[in-house]
């Protein structure tokens, strides 16, 4: 499955709003509501990899938005928007649909494309330096090998899964995936450990970072799906993941005691 959803692929389903793009901000214009008086609002013709166009509309002033208007030429990730249908006239792109962005919807400014076959990985966090408010907005990007799974499907508040994930060094921390989510964290660690790898590397991205305070010691940090933000890869073809393997043979204490079987 691709890591990003193309605009020429888009169709129109208003329960789906787990679209992810990578797109350029092509061209932005100002645009005001003569309805309730009310503006300026944005709206945003996208260009994907590929050339296709299509335009993407805010209707309210979004912190996450804010500031964007600025940046038009720049390469973005947008997640979590809606689609919608296309008026059939004084349409500025040939595109039947066009995207609506919400409080919800999220992007962020990444560096022009380089081919790569996953993710742009920008600030990988290490295990032991997570906090919520070293972080601009609480999302974060890591990678760890998976232990310690939980299945907890049949719970009230809805089907989730927890595990641990741990670094090159024996650092760890808790995450949690919940709803359709969970569902496809155990079908695919599944599907890997049927493969015979006793140790999976996942890639997570934009998973957030939850902290509770405690009593006896440090803050409780764990990392969380929310909605459809995050996402999550089982031993991806990268070079961070490459080198991550290798950093494991290397320094690993579990590599070190019981061999590299899975992991190469």
């Amino acid at each position: 499955m691709a890591e990003y959803d193309k605009l020429s692929e888009v169709t129109y389903n208003p329960k789906v709003r787990s679209w992810r793009f990578r797109v350029k901000l092509h061209r932005i214009y100002p645009f005001y509501s003569y309805v309730t008086n009310s503006g300026p609002y944005y709206n945003y013709i996208l260009a994907d990899e590929d050339g296709y166009k299509m335009e993407m509309t805010t209707y309210g002033d979004y912190e996450n938005f804010r500031g964007l208007e600025r940046e038009e030429g720049r390469w973005v990730e947008i997640f979590v928007v809606e689609v919608e249908r296309a008026t059939p006239c004084f349409q500025p792109t040939s595109s039947p649909f066009r995207l609506n962005a919400t409080r919800c919807t999220q992007v962020r400014i990444i560096e022009p494309l380089n081919n790569r076959l996953f993710f742009d990985f920008k600030s990988i966090h290490a295990i032991p330096h997570m906090h919520w408010r070293d972080l601009r907005y609480p999302i974060v990007d890591t990678m760890g090998v998976v232990f310690n799974t939980e299945a907890h499907l049949d719970a009230p508040t809805g089907p989730r899964m927890e595990f641990y994930i741990r670094d090159n060094i024996d650092h760890q921390i808790k995450c949690v995936v919940t709803g359709d989510q969970a569902y496809a964290f155990r079908d695919g660690l599944d599907h890997m450990s049927v493969e015979g790898r006793r140790q999976v590397i996942v890639v997570l991205k934009m998973w957030r970072v939850w902290e509770s305070m405690s009593y006896f010691g440090p803050p409780d940090i764990w990392l969380e799906t929310e909605g459809g933000f995050a996402d999550f890869r089982f031993n991806p073809r990268l070079l961070e993941v490459d080198e991550f393997r290798q950093s494991l043979l290397n320094s690993d204490p579990y590599v070190q005691k019981y061999g590299v079987e899975g992991l190469v």
